[in-house]
């Protein structure tokens, strides 16, 4: 199986000049177990689809009983190549269990780098990881994962506080104290969008 044969398939679900999402990730889900090597190779095209396909497979990739190696592989895959990242739509696939999923129960540093970078995209990545360990790592993960949210909850660029916001609806479904204790402290200097989000599961 190689890259080539993931665009060929891609191609042969375009209708006119459109690929419904749908038929995008059902040919990535088909073509899980494409080589790392092959990968770049997607990551390396100019078009949208292969590179968004290429990001698919690194998630179902994650998905899988993995050793710490393979899940590092992953993680270093994602962060290496994030210059091909060029839509929030490609954080939003991979990062959760890539990134997130390999920093769980380690030192969130990685992620105080991206939120610091002037990339919007890599800030996105920063406070989009953090959503695997918020909804399925342990309690001790969600006051580190806070600490890199507030790194970026006065973003002004809706790519970056968009996803704070569901960051944190997520967090305070997993705890609300916590949750009503960052607002105290940051909601006063959110962005209204990313405010809304966040209080969005919160009783009136």
């Amino acid at each position: 199986m190689t890259a080539a044969d993931v665009v060929e398939a891609l191609e042969a679900q375009r209708v006119g000049d459109s690929l419904r999402m749908r038929l995008l990730f059902d040919t990535a889900k088909a073509r899980a177990d494409l080589p790392l090597p092959e990968v770049h190779v997607l990551l390396d095209h100019p078009a949208y689809e292969p590179r968004m396909a290429a990001f698919c497979i690194l998630d179902f990739q994650a998905r899988r009983r993995l050793d710490d190696d393979q899940r590092r592989e992953l993680y270093d895959v994602y962060l290496g190549r994030h210059d091909r990242i060029t839509t929030w739509d490609m954080v939003d696939r991979a990062a959760p269990r890539v990134v997130g999923g390999y920093l769980t129960g380690r030192d969130l540093a990685p992620l105080h780098e991206l939120a610091a970078s002037p990339d919007p995209l890599r800030r996105r990545t920063a406070v989009t990881a953090p959503l695997f360990l918020v909804r399925y790592g342990v309690d001790a993960d969600l006051a580190p994962s806070l600490e890199v949210a507030a790194r970026v909850c006065t973003d002004p660029d809706p790519v970056v506080h968009k996803a704070v916001g569901i960051l944190l609806k997520y967090a305070g479904e997993r705890d609300r104290s916590a949750l009503l204790a960052f607002l105290d402290q940051h909601e006063a200097e959110m962005p209204r969008p990313a405010v809304r989000l966040a209080r969005e599961k919160l009783p009136r």
